[in-house]
Parts: structure tokens; sequence; C-alpha cells
């Protein structure tokens, strides 16, 4: 809780608030320019603009992934995320102060630094979370990751209300409410120890990482634990943590890589987080009436948050990936123009999202990288997942308009393709340790020759 509630409910918080204020700050941007410059926006040119202060939260996010992995190594996973709300902190000041300066410049640039603070944390806190839990509660503590993410979505659907800081006059506190999370996490986490594998692998300081342990997991019986660790340490050879560059010239890591581009990519080409930037136009355009598109945002929140669950230890990462990615494409294709039956089809949409894909993509680079390429995976993943959401969210608006409520159909293929890769080339992980993992994907990263690396 104290890692997240600053960490990836951050994220969540931050794409669903937008969403609520959108007629309001789209009037504050007509309304600045033709106090500037004497003329009125043409509505394509307002969506156009609205779009970019919408998409560049995915801008800051793809910052806040390239910074995550040097923060990560410098100042270990725990000190990352606490500094990480400086980010927050800045953004806060200019959301507020927008109004009164008569700048959208400044929501614009408020939006970056938060999307900064969300790309940091969305590497850093499943790194966290999967380093310093048991092998038989690790996707179950990454899970925990976005079942945040889904609470924040769900958190800030509510707190956009009309009723609360959805309003004409509150919406600037709306943008900078993400503050009072921040300020919990930095009260609370401190509170707690580093990663077990960083103060090990990373530091060399065997002791600490006992004491962090022994807190963590709340037992004296660690020494099948410290073997886990010490070999992965012994398998780095006391190498540096590698940059994101060197990974793509190892053959010894090729499709974990490419496991991980692949899901880190799928995750938003497939729309489900686009819809809350743009729920509420989604909803008209599917014929839910005005007075009812506000609780109607709602129920997206509510779906993924309920979706997301801890069957991540009994079915595994493939199933849940394969199965939610078809179960999202047969959505998408069933879609219908009756607005009920369209909404309904919707909420199956992000469940089937929840069930799976939401869990299972945070937990894989943990899982199937080692201690020193680990930071550059979660870089690698955190950059193609931001610049794909940034894709996404300046091209949604014009499907919607165009497509009305068959705009999900263009999102069908990807669930399908992805689904079928999990199928191909993707190892089962669930309750394995990094060395069995690694064999996995050693017969698909040197085929036949993986058997004489074995006899020697």
């Amino acid at each position: 809780c104290a890692a997240a509630v600053g960490g990836t409910l951050q994220y969540g918080y931050n794409i669903a608030i937008i969403d609520a204020p959108t007629a309001h700050i789209c009037t504050f941007i007509n309304d600045t320019w033709r106090e500037r410059r004497g003329t009125r926006l043409e509505a394509y040119q307002v969506t156009l603009i609205w779009s970019f202060v919408v998409s560049v939260f995915s801008l800051g996010g793809l910052l806040g992934s390239l910074l995550a992995g040097p923060l990560a190594v410098r100042f270990g996973r725990k000190r990352s995320l606490l500094l990480n709300n400086v980010f927050l902190g800045l953004s806060s000041v200019l959301s507020v102060s927008s109004r009164t300066a008569r700048s959208f410049e400044m929501i614009i640039l408020a939006r970056l630094l938060v999307g900064i603070n969300a790309g940091v944390s969305m590497n850093v806190q499943p790194m966290y979370f999967g380093e310093s839990a048991p092998k038989h509660l690790r996707g179950a503590a990454a899970l925990s990751s976005a079942v945040f993410t889904a609470f924040g979505v769900l958190l800030g659907q509510v707190v956009g209300l009309r009723e609360l800081l959805g309003g004409e006059s509150w919406w600037p506190y709306l943008l900078a409410s993400g503050v009072v999370p921040g300020v919990i996490q930095l009260l609370t986490l401190p509170w707690f120890p580093e990663s077990p594998c960083y103060l090990l692998i990373d530091r060399g300081d065997k002791e600490a990482c006992v004491k962090a342990l022994r807190q963590l997991w709340g037992r004296d019986d660690l020494g099948a634990d410290m073997e886990q660790i010490l070999q992965e340490q012994g398998r780095g050879g006391g190498a540096r943590a590698k940059r994101p560059w060197e990974l793509f010239g190892e053959r010894s890591v090729r499709w974990q890589l490419l496991s991980v581009m692949a899901v880190s990519s799928a995750m938003q080409l497939c729309g489900n987080d686009a819809i809350y930037f743009y729920a509420s136009s989604v909803f008209r355009e599917a014929g839910i009436s005005s007075d009812r598109v506000q609780y109607a945002t709602i129920g997206t929140g509510a779906c993924e948050f309920t979706a997301t669950n801890l069957l991540i230890e009994h079915l595994g990462r493939r199933l849940l990936l394969i199965g939610g990615y078809v179960l999202m494409a047969c959505w998408a294709l069933t879609v219908d123009g009756m607005p009920y039956l369209c909404m309904t089809c919707i909420f199956a949409y992000i469940l089937s999202f929840g069930l799976g894909p939401a869990g299972v993509t945070g937990v894989l680079p943990t899982e199937i990288f080692n201690q020193t390429a680990r930071p550059a995976a979660y870089t690698i993943a955190g950059s193609l997942m931001w610049i794909n959401f940034f894709l996404v969210g300046m091209v949604f608006p014009f499907l919607v308009s165009e497509l009305g409520e068959l705009c999900f159909i263009p999102f069908c293929a990807v669930c399908l393709l992805c689904s079928l890769y999990v199928g191909f080339a993707l190892p089962e992980t669930k309750g394995k340790t990094l060395s069995e993992i690694t064999h996995d994907f050693d017969r698909l990263n040197f085929g036949g020759s993986s058997i004489c690396m074995e006899n020697t």
C-alpha cells in the first residue's frame, strides 16, 4: 500500500480524472484563445488541442520510463519511488495555477510532468514488488500493481463526478488532487526496507538483505531463499547493470525481449486504457443519455477493479494472457448499435482485460530477466507501452467520431495477434525459478545448440 498509493495508483488516477472535465477544459482553451487572438477556434482545432492535452501524459510516461532504469540502479527501488514525487508536486502547482494564469499550456506541462511520475512508478514499482516477494507469491505481489492501477481509475472517476471535483469551478483542483496520495506515500514508504535483491546483488550488502527479508517476510528461516538470490548474483558475475540498447545485441535474451516488447505493446494497442481518457465520448456515441454518462463511466473503472484478481497464481501467465485477449477480441466483434448492449460489451471488454493482461504484463520482466538486465528490460517495455499509448490516445477520438460504437473493431486484430504470439512463443513462468525459465527460453534463443550447451 505504501509503495502503490503513490505509484501505480497515480497512473490509473491520472488517466481517469482527465475525462470528467473535458467540456470545461475545452471551453477554457477556446476562451483563452479568443482572449489572446480575438477569434474562436474551429471544432476540429479544439479536438486536436484537447487530444494533445490528453496524450502528452503518454509522452511524459515515455520520459519516465527512460528515467526509471537509471534511477532504480543508482538510488534503489524504494528511493526512486520517493524521489518520483517531485514531478507530482510540480504538476499539481501548475494545474492549480493554470486557470488564474489563463494558460492552457500550463495544463499541458502539468500533464507531461504527471506522466513522468506515472512512467517511473509503472516500471519501478513492479520491479520492487517482484524482487521483494517469495517465489510462491511473486505473481500475486506483482499483481497488486495492477490492482492499485484499477483502484486509481475507479477513484479518479468517483472524484471526477460533477457533485465532487468534476464541476466547472473545481476542475483545476481535480487535476492537482493526485498530490494527496503522493503525500501519503512520502509519510509511509520510508518505514519499509529496500528490495532485498537490490541490496545484495547491486550493493553487495548481505546483512541488509537478510534484515530486509526478515522484515518483509516475518520469518528467520531464509536459507533456501538466500541461496536463490546468491545464485542469481553468481550468474551476474558482478557485472554492471546492462543498458537498454545492449539487450538487443544479446542472443541469450532475444526471445525474452521479444516477448516483453510484444506483450507491453499489446497492452496499449488493445485500446483498453484509452477508454478511460475518452469514456464520456464513447458512451455518448453509443447512445447513452448525457445525464447517465458519468455513472456509466464509473462502471468501466469498477469492471477492471473487480476483474483484477489472484487467478495469476492458479491458472498461470500464459492462459490468462491468451484467454484475456481472445475474450477481448470476441467482445470487440460483438459490439452492437443498441446503446445498453454496446455498454455491456465495453464493460465485458474491460473485465476481460482485467482478468488477464492487466495483471500479467507487469510481472513478466521481473520473472524472465536477471538482476543486471531487469532495469533495462523495464525501460524498453515501458517505453513501448507509452509510445503506443500516445498513438492510441491521439487516434482514439477520431475513431470514436468516425466509427461510433464500432470504434473497437480495429483493436480486435491486436488482441488476436498477441494471443497467437503468447501461445507459440512464451513459456509458462508460474512457480518457476529464474534458472528454469532461462532454460525454457534457451530452447528458443539457441535452438538445437541449446542441447550442446546443456551437455557442455
